[in-house]
Parts: C-alpha cells; sequence; structure tokens
C-alpha cells in the first residue's frame, strides 16, 4: 500500500547511482566502515576458507568423482551464488531488513526464522570444528619437522596444538566486534592461499609425473556424480555472513555489492579451479579429503605449504565466529550486545568448538550432510523463497524465473545429496603416509588402480 511505502521510504534514502537501491539510514556512526577492496578481502576469505583450502573439501568431491565434471561443477556454482547471494541482498532491500534472519522472518514468520537460524548457525559452527581439526592435524607435521621435535613432542600432539592455537589466535581475533576489522586478517589469507597454489602447481609439474593416474581419471563423470554437488554447496557458501560484510560497506548500495560479490566470487572461482586441476592431475585416484594428506612428511616444499595452510584456516575462523555469534545474539537477547555479553558468548560458542574438535578428528560424513542439509537451502532455496515472496508476479514470469528454477535446483541437490551420502558415505584416512612416499622413485612402482 501506498502508506506502507511511504513509512518504508522514511526509513532509508535513495542513492544518487542506484536509485533502486534502499540504504538504511539507522547506521552506527560510531562503527568504522569498510572499503569495497577491504569487503571483498573479507568475501573471498570467507568462500576460500569454508572450502577451497577447507578441511575435506579440497580433495573430497576430487577423490569421488571425474575432473572434467568438477570443472564444470565449479564454474556453474560460483554462477549460480553469485546471483543468489545478489538477490538476498535485494530481498533485504525489498523488506527493510539487513540480516538474513530477519529477512526471514520478515517474509516467512517466526517458523521461518527458527528453521534459517538453525542452518546459518550449524553451517559455520561445523566449519569452525572442522578449522580446528585441520590446525591439528596440519601444524603437528610441520612442527614434526623441527630438529629435536619427534612424534612424542608436546608439539606432535593435536591437541595441545589446538588449544594453543585457539588461545593464543583463534580466540582473540574472534573478540573483534566489528567485522571490517578483520580486512587486513583476510587479506594476509589471500596471500597465504596464492602461495598455497603456487606450490600445488609446482608440485604438479614436479611430483606428478611419478604417480602413475588411476584407471579412467579423466572420464567425464561417475553416475553419482551429483553426490559431489552437495559437498561443493558448502564449500562455496558465503551467504550467512553476506549481510555483516555487507552492512560493513562504506557505501552499502547495491551497485557496489554488485561489485564486490562478482570480484569475490570471480576470484574464488579461479583459486578454486587451480586447486582443482592442480591438486587432481597430481593425484587422480588417489586424493584424499585433505589434500596436504597426499604430500610425503619428508616434502620441505609441501611442509611450508601446509604451515601456510594451517595460519590461514586460522585467519578464517574468526569470520565464521561472528555468523555463530550474531544467531546466537539475534535469538538470545537484543543485538547490541555489552561488552561481557560479547565475551562471554564468544568465549562459549569458541569452547564448545574447541572441546568437539579435540573429542573428534573425522567429520567427512558430517560435512557431506551439512552440505546437503544446511548449504544447500541457506544458497539455493531460501533466497530465493524470500524474493519470490516479496516480488509481484507469477513465480516463472519475468525477473522471477531464475529464481524458481534455482529453488527447484536446490530441492534436487538436496534430496539426491542426502541419498547418496547414505549409499556412499565419505570415509577418513588422514594422518596415513601414501604408498608411494616409500620410495623416492615412485614413479615405477605405483599399482594401477
Amino acid at each position: 500500500s501506498s502508506s506502507s511505502f511511504s513509512s518504508f521510504k522514511n526509513s532509508f534514502q535513495l542513492n544518487s547511482e542506484e536509485g533502486t537501491t534502499l540504504i538504511p539510514l539507522q547506521k552506527d556512526a560510531r562503527k568504522s566502515r569498510s572499503s569495497m577492496i577491504s569487503a571483498s578481502f573479507n568475501f573471498i576469505n570467507s568462500i576460500i576458507g569454508s572450502g577451497i583450502i577447507g578441511k575435506y573439501l579440497i580433495g573430497l568431491p576430487l577423490s569421488k568423482q571425474k575432473q572434467p565434471i568438477q570443472i564444470t561443477y565449479f564454474f556453474t556454482l560460483s554462477f549460480m551464488e553469485d546471483y543468489s547471494i545478489i538477490l538476498l541482498i535485494k530481498g533485504g532491500n525489498l523488506s527493510g531488513t539487513n540480516s538474513y534472519q530477519s529477512l526471514v522472518h520478515s517474509t516467512f514468520g517466526f517458523p521461518g526464522f527458527v528453521i534459517l537460524s538453525g542452518l546459518q548457525f550449524l553451517y559455520p559452527f561445523i566449519a569452525m570444528i572442522s578449522y580446528n581439526i585441520t590446525i591439528g592435524d596440519t601444524l603437528t607435521k610441520v612442527f614434526q619437522r623441527i630438529p629435536g621435535v619427534g612424534p612424542d613432542h608436546i608439539l606432535a600432539e593435536r591437541h595441545f596444538v589446538i588449544i594453543l592455537s585457539t588461545v593464543v589466535f583463534t580466540f582473540p581475533l574472534s573478540l573483534y566486534r566489528n567485522i571490517e576489522r578483520l580486512g587486513k586478517v583476510s587479506f594476509l589469507s589471500m596471500v597465504l592461499t596464492v602461495i598455497i597454489l603456487i606450490i600445488v602447481i609446482i608440485r604438479a609439474a614436479t611430483f606428478g609425473p611419478q604417480i602413475l593416474p588411476t584407471d579412467d581419471a579423466w572420464a567425464f563423470a561417475k553416475w553419482n556424480a551429483i553426490q559431489a554437488v552437495g559437498v561443493m554447496s558448502f564449500a562455496f557458501i558465503c551467504h550467512h555472513n553476506s549481510f555483516l560484510i555487507y552492512g560493513s560497506l562504506e557505501q552499502p548500495t547495491l551497485a557496489n555489492w554488485s561489485q564486490v560479490t562478482h570480484i569475490s566470487v570471480g576470484s574464488a572461482l579461479i583459486i578454486s579451479a587451480g586447486f582443482a586441476v592442480a591438486g587432481y592431475t597430481t593425484f587422480t585416484g588417489y586424493t584424499q579429503g585433505d589434500i596436504f594428506e597426499n604430500y610425503c612428511r619428508n616434502d620441505n616444499l609441501a611442509t611450508f605449504g601446509r604451515f601456510c595452510f594451517g595460519i590461514s584456516i586460522i585467519t578464517t575462523f574468526p569470520l565464521e565466529c561472528f555468523v555463530t555469534r550474531e544467531v546466537v545474539s539475534n535469538v538470545i537477547c537484543s543485538r547490541d550486545l555489552s561488552k561481557t555479553k560479547h565475551a562471554a558468548i564468544t568465549m562459549l560458542i569458541v569452547a564448545v568448538c574447541t572441546s568437539v574438535s579435540l573429542a573428534y578428528d573425522c567429520l567427512g560424513v558430517v560435512l557431506e550432510l551439512n552440505g546437503a542439509l544446511s548449504a544447500t537451502p541457506l544458497i539455493f532455496i531460501i533466497p530465493s523463497a524470500c524474493f519470490l515472496k516479496l516480488s509481484s508476479g507469477r513465480w516463472f514470469d519475468g525477473e522471477n524465473v531464475i529464481p524458481a528454477v534455482l529453488i527447484i535446483i536446490g530441492l534436487f541437490i538436496m534430496i539426491t545429496g542426502l541419498i547418496m551420502s547414505g549409499i556412499y558415505p565419505q570415509g577418513c584416512s588422514h594422518g596415513v603416509e601414501m604408498f608411494y612416499c616409500a620410495d623416492a622413485n615412485a614413479s615405477s612402482t605405483v599399482p594401477p588402480v
């Protein structure tokens, strides 16, 4: 109605460059704002940290399927993700909301709010657990390369390494109140990611020829190729912190956000494709869930890559903690937390994640299910459903066509992903030296598969 629109318009101002973009006026002037470059670093780090170099997600899809279909997945998912991220912010502008939870609450009421809150909490929470496991598995191998540090040394104990990294790095970084403060940390993570990619490419050229490819390594796809989509959806998701990064922009307009999204998703696509091609061409069917498990322990270059890998994961952990804390604060208390409540909730989240990661060391199946149950609805279904509910016209008319198609795709991926995960569950093989490491001249000893 005209009265409701007038009330809505009074709470927002129109940007002169993008007349259709509505910008919240209720900004806290005390909070610093990030530039588009800084926001892009945070966004790229969120995508890359969650999947491209995350534990089990470098090699997990590739070890199950064939390389050509994976490249097709990368490009298709990146285009759909780019569109749905922008669609999500459009829905926020249409409803006058500034968070994923408030968008769903205003669109589908309290039941939708509860479902979204559960999904939005579950994804980053499990991601943080997997990051701690990654840190423990990766840095212990790095420390064992130090003279005098053997398998029985305290630095080779994964529990000690996880606790040490939590106390010294991840918890202090997670205490920041404004996500834009992590811009420099995210830039460091990006630099480390590029270094890791260079190392993987070098080893593809120098170590790959020594390992014979597995049978049918370059077939286009297996019949159950759809199983990898749920995992890769987990790897590419960044919707859970989109509003946080959007709100941190100096000028949060739809035009600026579209540019940040294109840059971030495009950069993540290039990096992920580089890891996929270099990693799979080196090890083909032997590719492990964590690609660094494929390299021999006495490989100094790979050891340096493991070190960069571990530090990069440490710098990504706080981004997921920001989202988890926001969900918890929205559900149990007001969004404007006091310093005491902010620190208490952060400590509780980090402590629970650390405790779980100390008790369990293999989350392959959990991450598969999380990709199908959490990531797929957050990427495909919910943003599209909110936009369709808020927009005028029928589902398959005009600009509503693509959101309607995304809902159908999301339901298909979620259902088939759950079925395939039950039929073909992922195992866990980390910590085992690969057979080709037993002989420096492995080219003549690698048996066919």
